[in-house]
């Protein structure tokens, strides 16, 4: 666990001066005692005027945002100072030369990278995760300064800044009576990227799954962003001196304790006698780009479906005693994890035997959020005839725009060029993009202009617009598919998912020999992520994944094993 550090500060002044002044610069420095090779990675400047926490852990892309500037280094020594001026990448002010004077928290973070010689012929610098799911502000090995406080002045003189501290190695959890772990070198994607790879899973035992060593299992998968354990499982009552907190998404004071309070309530229902035995797995597949890898094949990100199909998910069912049938494997997730639901229900289709996809990322390119991939000319506007509208990215439950998506790009050309901000435009890039000439995933859209490289979209359209993918081979996959696909979103998806979805159902209802014959449900009214249960609000079904989808699981199961199935062991 990363220590806070204790600023002792109140309230911070800025002081509107005019523009034109020149930007204040800093010179970064690390010594050599931290290491004696030169390094390789993303150099970020923070400067804050919130006192509450460090500022490394106040960048992201909402409104509360405070203020980061990026600069790649390559072969960065010790002895040589790194200088962030007005040429850095900013977020959400675009340049130093634009920070107004005053006084700020001032840290710096270097977010390592590896150099990595894959199996198809790149060189690529990236950043390795070290088991935190991609988070450069908590990722063990980065260099970073301690917070200071510092004032931005006209014509000012460079101010000095050493990266002292390493951020610590992170503990992996240890397994439980309930909770167990697993981690493998995965063969292919160690092949790909030229060094060891692994991939592995947290995986929720059932009830008296020692005590029952002849019983076999259906098995879940939970398809998730990055968890370093299994979470929303909790075996003792609420913390009766937990402080409560305040959730802005939900609106919700003492969210933390609602989620404590559920949580027992799962592990009572876990363990009552009448529940189904199920193993119920969340994945781990961190990897270069993001915290996962939307667990399909890519030309960039590697052969992460394969990895997960072809090798975890054995290596679970042996070790955890699964049925390892795809009769008795399901799927289900939200967001991210709503598209991997889908997308491996329809690339592995015998390998599942239902797929429950909450508020999925875009299933559908002609509405990736609020940009038509294939027939708009930019991603950021909406061009009129004598104007251009720029284009929201997220909105709030009263649709008020909370940041565009010109500026979500920023805030990622900030963090990381060439695709390497860790962030959520650029690992869709990443998994669905070709390879570029320079290794590094080939630009859907210009991150500066938002001009649309339509020949990079036509790319994505034969490879993972899951609605295209569906209709061009429904003569094959809808066999194989019938009764299988549910989908669930908000119709006011903070992300304007929804939109990719209802043209997804357009489809789904066409279907014949067979007809789809599964369900795409929309909650009125609902943000991200709706899951499908009209009887509560998001912030309490979102809570229910493991217990939502149960019911209709075991009638699947019911009506679809085949004769012989072991449908008795699990069911003590």
């Amino acid at each position: 666990m990363l220590t806070r550090i204790a600023l002792g500060l109140t309230v911070l002044t800025c002081f509107a001066v005019p523009s034109a002044i020149s930007a204040q610069s800093f010179s970064v420095t690390f010594p050599k005692e931290l290491s004696s090779q030169p390094l390789d990675g993303r150099l970020l400047l923070l400067l804050s005027t919130d006192p509450s926490d460090e500022p490394r852990n106040q960048i992201d892309d909402t409104p509360r945002t405070q203020m980061v500037f990026g600069l790649t280094v390559d072969g960065w020594q010790s002895s040589q100072p790194a200088v962030v001026d007005a040429g850095a990448t900013g977020y959400p002010i675009r340049s130093l030369k634009d920070v107004p004077p005053g006084e700020y928290i001032m840290q710096a973070v270097l977010n390592k990278y590896e150099t990595f010689h894959r199996s198809d012929g790149k060189t690529v610098k990236l950043h390795p995760d070290m088991g935190e799911g991609q988070h450069w502000n908590i990722s063990p090995g980065n260099l970073y300064s301690k917070p200071r406080k510092i004032v931005v002045a006209p014509n000012a003189a460079p101010i000095s800044v050493a990266l002292t501290e390493v951020i610590p190695p992170i503990k992996p959890p240890a397994d439980t009576k309930y909770i167990r772990h697993i981690r493998i070198q995965s063969q292919v994607l160690t092949k790909f990227w030229g060094r060891p790879m692994f991939i592995g899973a947290a995986i929720l035992v059932p009830d008296g799954f020692d005590e029952h060593p002849n019983a076999r299992f259906p098995l879940i998968i939970f398809h998730d962003h990055f968890v370093d354990d299994f979470d929303g499982f909790r075996t003792t009552p609420p913390d009766p001196n937990l402080k409560p907190d305040y959730s802005e998404r939900f609106h919700l004071a003492g969210y933390n304790r609602i989620q404590q309070e559920e949580a027992y309530k799962f592990y009572q229902q876990w363990t009552s006698p009448n529940f189904p035995r199920v193993l119920i797995v969340k994945l781990q597949h961190a990897n270069p780009y993001y915290d996962d890898s939307y667990a399909v094949n890519s030309a960039n990100v590697g052969p992460y479906g394969d990895a997960i199909e072809n090798e975890l998910i054995p290596a679970i069912e042996k070790q955890f005693r699964g049925l390892g049938a795809g009769w008795a494997r399901f799927v289900y997730g939200g967001s991210t994890g709503g598209w991997e639901s889908l997308a491996v229900q329809v690339f592995y289709p015998d390998h599942y035997n239902g797929a429950f996809a909450a508020c999925p990322d875009p299933v559908d390119f002609h509405a990736y959020m609020t940009i038509d991939l294939y027939d708009d000319k930019n991603a950021f506007f909406l061009e009129g005839a004598h104007k251009r509208v720029p284009q929201p990215a997220m909105r709030d439950y009263l649709g008020h725009t909370l940041i565009t998506t010109q500026d979500n790009n920023q805030y990622e050309l900030a963090l990381g060029d060439h695709g390497r901000s860790g962030e959520q435009f650029d690992i869709w890039q990443a998994v669905y993009g070709p390879v570029g000439d320079d290794g590094y995933p080939k630009q859907i859209f210009d991150k500066q202009t938002g001009d649309i490289d339509h020949s990079v979209a036509d790319y994505w359209h034969q490879h993972y617009d899951l609605e295209a993918i569906l209709e061009r081979n429904w003569a094959t996959l809808g066999p194989k598919l019938a009764g299988k696909i549910h989908i669930y979103v908000g119709s006011d998806d903070t992300y304007f998912l929804n939109d990719a979805v209802y043209r997804m159902e357009d489809f789904l209802k066409s279907t014949k020999d067979p007809a789809y014959g599964g369900e795409v449900t929309y909650g009125p009214r609902a943000e991200h992520c709706w899951n499908g249960d009209p009887t509560l609000p998001n912030a309490y079904s979102r809570l229910h994944y493991n217990t939502q989808y149960l019911p209709k699981i075991l009638e699947r199961i019911k009506e679809t094993a085949p004769p012989g199935a072991d449908l008795t062991s699990w069911r003590y």
